[in-house]
Order: structure tokens, then C-alpha cells, then sequence
């Protein structure tokens, strides 16, 4: 089938961070882009339910996909933001250490950090660390001045504008059933919805975050055995009843799987502090209020003047994680032809934090093992 017979240059499943980005980069290079997305608004999905957090990059593994994604995105997400007046506060982030063992971990995170060329990172002691938040509890601490807070649907909203003037379009409630690859390349990919389609393209991009085991699945002729086994980490979100205690964001060294429980000051100006971490086996995004009483003791830690009954419980969000409990946590999974055998096809897996900061460039490596 010639190139100009194709619906679509590109079709891209989920219209999240990730995938809008994905989006973009093709269409940057020219392609006209149709992204999928099975919701009824954009961003609905994992996207909706984060930290809104600009990472720096400190804690990821030398020579990983998260390490150098996420200081490559966050670079490119900073000049998207300006340029398309998308709101965010480089507010910097304090790591901060509470005792001899979190003390020492300082260290490796910060050589970790100057290894993934982090700017910026500053070693903090004590008195230090309280001059810049004088409610903060520490005994040691790093300052990330470059990471910060932003409007993630602001950006997500920018990214679907950049697609459709460049002849693209993105289509809500319009869930991807399934894809088969044609004889002569591309792919014929069917759509649902209340008006079900089949349409064509050339190249096929999966970024489904939470459903993109069963996304790959329905493509004909994908090889199961390089699924990985997904995993929900649910974690749930609870707001301060009062002033905002710090103006930067504030975590402890990370937890086995996952930065752990921190604080952010929203765009708002409203204190935040979560995720927690807890595996699930449905999409379930109630929020316990008796898990408040694990927030207190962890908060407490490094602020102690949290007064009781000040946290109320505020949202809930599920990470697409590779990895169980107790398990390493795994890099995340960009497949593209060498990984799976079929030409002009990239999926995504596992794709949870730093995707939101590594967005932009999870977009350039997509468009890359495309070969564009």
C-alpha cells in the first residue's frame, strides 16, 4: 500500500501525557497523527491522577531510559511550558534526611544525580536546610532547584492543539479494539465507540499507561511472551486543612518502588502530600481515610508541626508498575521492532514515574526507533 493511501501517517493508542507527546513528536516531523483515546476527555487516566511534579532526575539508574529521558524531558518540558504559557513554579525540592542511615543515602543520591547530569544539585546541612524552610525537621538535605510544579492538563491541552494545527486529530470515546499489520506495511487498526471504524496507517504507536498489556495483546501477530506482567500501585493523595508550610517541595529519600510520600505546594497554593503505595487488583480510586493516620506519622517526620485532623483525604491515582512488591523496580519499556519483530510499530510499558516530566522525550525515542 503506497504512503498516500494511508488514513493516517500514524495512529497513537491513549491520549495521556505520553501519548499526546508521542503525538507531537510525529507530528513535528511532518506526519499526520490520529490519536485514540478510549475516555471521554484527554488525560483522564493516569495523566489526571499524579503529583504534577517536574522531576530532576536524581535517583535513576546510570544509563537507564529514566535517567536520561527524564533530564532530557524536563529540560524540553521547561522551554514547552514558556512557549506555550502552560503555568508552572520551579519551586527546586528539598530531599530530605531524618537520622545516621537517611543521612548516608544522601550521598549516593547525590552522585547518582551529578551522573545523570542533574544541575544545580547542593548539598544542605541542618541549619541550611531550615534557613531556606524554617518548619522543616532534618539533620541533612539536597536542594534540586530545577525541579518544580506544573498545570499537566494545561500542557496536556497544548500538546492536542500542536497535533491538530499540524492536520492531526484526536479522538475521544474512540477505544482501540484491536490492529493487524497489512502485507504491504502499515497497519489496519480498528476503533469503537458509538461510532465504530476501521481505518489505516503506517506506523502504530501503544501508550495506553494502564492498559497497555491488553492493548498489545489484540495486535495480530504480537508475540505474547514479550508482554510483561503489569501491576497496579495505587496511591492516594490527602490536602492540608491550612497554610502551605513550604514553599518547595519536600521529600524524604525514596521507598523499595517508589519515591515514597512527599509534599508539594500546588499551583493553587494548597499543601499536598502523597502518593502512598499500595497494590491493587482493581481500578479502584477511593481513598481511605483511616490511612491518614500513616500520614501523620510519615509527615511528621520532617514537619513536625502538623497539627491532628488537619489532612483530608483528596483523590486516589494507579501506576502502571512492572514490578510487584518487594520486586526491583524496572526501567521503563519502549518496544520497538527490535524488541518485538514487527516493522513500524513502537509499545509502551510501564510507563508511570518520571513519564509525566519524560514526556517530551519519550516522544523523541518513539519517533527515533521508528527510524524518523
Amino acid at each position: 500500500m503506497d504512503m498516500a493511501n494511508f488514513d493516517f501517517d500514524a495512529v497513537v493508542v491513549g491520549a495521556g501525557a505520553v501519548g499526546l507527546a508521542c503525538g507531537y513528536a510525529l507530528a513535528r516531523r511532518g506526519l499526520v497523527v490520529a490519536v485514540l483515546e478510549a475516555g471521554p476527555i484527554i488525560g483522564e487516566g493516569v495523566s489526571a491522577r499524579n503529583s504534577e511534579v517536574v522531576h530532576g532526575g536524581l535517583y535513576y539508574a546510570t544509563g537507564s531510559l529514566k535517567a536520561r529521558l527524564c533530564v532530557q524531558g524536563r529540560r524540553a518540558l521547561y522551554a514547552f511550558c514558556d512557549s506555550h504559557k502552560v503555568a508552572y513554579d520551579r519551586c527546586g525540592k528539598l530531599v530530605v534526611a531524618n537520622g545516621p542511615e537517611e543521612v548516608a543515602r544522601l550521598d549516593h543520591i547525590l552522585d547518582q544525580a551529578q551522573l545523570n547530569d542533574v544541575e544545580g544539585m547542593v548539598r544542605l546541612t541542618r541549619a541550611e536546610a531550615i534557613a531556606l524552610e524554617p518548619e522543616l525537621q532534618c539533620d541533612a538535605a539536597l536542594l534540586s532547584p530545577e525541579s518544580g510544579v506544573f498545570d499537566s492538563h494545561g500542557y496536556m491541552l497544548a500538546l492536542q492543539g500542536e497535533i491538530e494545527v499540524a492536520g492531526g486529530a484526536v479522538a475521544t470515546s474512540t477505544p482501540f479494539e484491536g490492529a493487524r499489520a497489512l502485507p504491504d506495511g502499515g497497519f489496519e487498526v480498528r476503533a469503537g465507540g458509538a461510532d465504530p471504524t476501521t481505518l489505516t496507517c503506517q506506523r502504530l504507536i501503544t501508550a495506553p499507561g494502564l492498559s497497555a498489556q491488553a492493548v498489545a495483546a489484540t495486535i495480530e501477530g504480537f508475540p505474547l511472551e514479550t508482554i510483561p506482567k503489569g501491576h497496579y500501585g495505587k496511591g492516594v493523595y490527602f490536602r492540608l486543612a491550612g497554610k502551605a508550610p513550604f514553599a518547595r517541595l519536600v521529600y524524604p529519600p525514596p521507598i523499595p518502588g517508589a519515591l515514597g510520600t512527599h509534599y508539594r505546594r500546588d499551583l493553587g497554593g494548597q499543601a499536598v502530600f502523597g502518593p502512598d503505595l499500595q497494590y491493587v487488583e482493581t481500578l479502584d480510586y477511593a481513598v481511605d481515610p483511616a490511612r491518614a493516620v500513616e500520614f501523620y506519622t510519615y509527615v511528621r517526620k520532617f514537619w513536625p508541626g502538623l497539627a491532628d485532623g488537619a489532612l483530608m483525604p483528596d483523590y486516589a491515582g494507579i501506576r502502571p508498575k512492572l514490578h510487584g512488591p518487594g520486586e526491583p523496580q524496572p526501567d521503563f519499556r519502549i518496544d520497538g521492532p527490535t524488541a518485538h519483530g514487527m516493522t513500524d510499530l513502537v509499545t509502551l510499558f510501564g510507563i508511570e514515574s518520571p513519564g509525566l516530566t519524560s514526556s517530551l522525550a519519550i516522544g523523541e525515542e518513539v519517533a527515533a526507533r521508528l527510524g524518523l
